[in-house]
């Protein structure tokens, strides 16, 4: 199974800078990944904090469709509680045409306190209402009978979508899941793919193939079946040309982010040492920081332990400068994905084959320059 990479962007910016160019930005970065041939972007979707100000990925990837020529475009994601099941559909069925089928339809659960309780919505639902969701949503989006569908927050009568995807039969699905088990059992539940995170700097996550075993064990439950290559892992990388380059370019947007973000806004618990919070990362696997060859060695590592998946996502922040992250990028696409996708796999068989034939077709080089000579004389 051939690797694809791509990034995941929620995206985060520190408080400070001026909204509207953010999204200038974040723009053009995906146009920079759509240049190096990177398969996909995913964008979130955030409602508080100060940190991330897209509200509508849908909204923002159909900008980024009219910029860029052949990456994927994946919701990553859309808080499924927050929306009526038919509008989202509907949403993504326009932008899979927008695109002309670069969609990729990643939802979830929602992450933030703070967006649930502005919509009223109680913490503890949200799982709920969104496995409710998503018992709506295939069957709008892949089936052509209507549903009708009541729940305790939304009701289909006789639904139907009039516009159906240009992707036939559908787009790709993909359920999140953030350190346990429930977002991979209900891609499992109904056969989607699935979006895992592989690190999350000072946060505990659990073993990715335990959690491919869980999606395994729920779709036989169901009669369905998981694709590995449904599989999206998403982890931090930043790469330089040395480790020491590497680690210097991220240490103070990454201990900022740490503090000012996941402390002190989210209210998570601070268990990494303050000014050793990328070095502690890199020591608990939860981040890939150093050089070309440190990232081979890291992805290989993840693709072992868990078996194999589809698609690595670059968990993307503003740890580094704009430079420096599309340098990194620009790494990444020249030297980790030939390693893992077989594209040079021609050029080196093609090599070998003249390397073990030079004297050879040197030779025949020779005695052809000498007939040449001599007609010549």
């Amino acid at each position: 199974m051939s690797l694809k990479f791509g990034a995941f962007m929620a995206p985060f910016h520190g408080l400070g800078e001026e909204p509207t160019t953010v999204f200038w930005r974040n723009l053009d970065l995906i146009e920079w990944l759509d240049v190096l041939g990177l398969d996909e972007v995913w964008v979130g979707e955030h409602h508080s904090g100060g940190w991330s100000q897209i509200a509508s990925p849908e909204l923002f990837l159909a900008a980024a469709a009219e910029r860029t020529r052949t990456i994927k475009l994946g919701t990553g994601v859309v808080s499924l509680p927050y929306h009526h099941p038919l509008t989202v559909a509907e949403r993504m069925v326009q932008l899979d045409h927008q695109s002309r089928g670069r969609v990729i339809f990643g939802m979830g659960a929602g992450v933030a306190p703070a967006d649930a309780h502005m919509l009223g919505i109680s913490v503890g639902d949200q799982r709920r209402m969104m496995a409710e969701a998503v018992d709506a949503l295939v069957p709008l989006l892949t089936g052509m009978e209507p549903v009708t569908r009541k729940t305790d927050w939304f009701e289909l009568r006789d639904a139907m979508l009039q516009l159906r995807p240009y992707t036939k039969p559908c787009f790709d699905m993909c359920v999140a899941s953030a350190g346990s088990e429930r977002g991979m059992r209900l891609a499992g539940q109904h056969g989607l793919g699935s979006l895992t995170f592989a690190g999350r700097p000072g946060m505990p996550d659990l073993p990715l193939a335990n959690l491919w075993e869980a999606a395994e064990d729920e779709a036989a439950k169901n009669g369905k079946t998981v694709d590995r290559s449904k599989w999206r892992v998403a982890i931090c990388i930043h790469l330089a040309e040395t480790r020491e380059e590497a680690f210097a370019q991220v240490r103070p947007g990454m201990s900022r982010w740490y503090r000012e973000y996941v402390r002190d806004t989210f209210g998570a618990p601070a268990t990494l040492q303050e000014g050793r919070e990328i070095d502690e990362c890199a020591e608990q696997q939860t981040v890939i920081i150093g050089t070309v060859e440190d990232a081979i060695e890291a992805i290989q590592r993840l693709l072992d332990e868990s078996g194999g998946f589809g698609t690595l996502l670059v968990n993307t922040h503003d740890w580094a400068t704009r430079e420096q992250v599309k340098h990194s990028f620009e790494l990444l696409a020249r030297y980790v994905v030939p390693h893992f996708n077989g594209s040079l796999e021609g050029l080196r068989a093609s090599q070998r084959w003249v390397a073990e034939r030079k004297d050879d077709f040197a030779a025949q080089a020779k005695e052809a320059a000498q007939a040449a000579a001599a007609g010549r004389s």
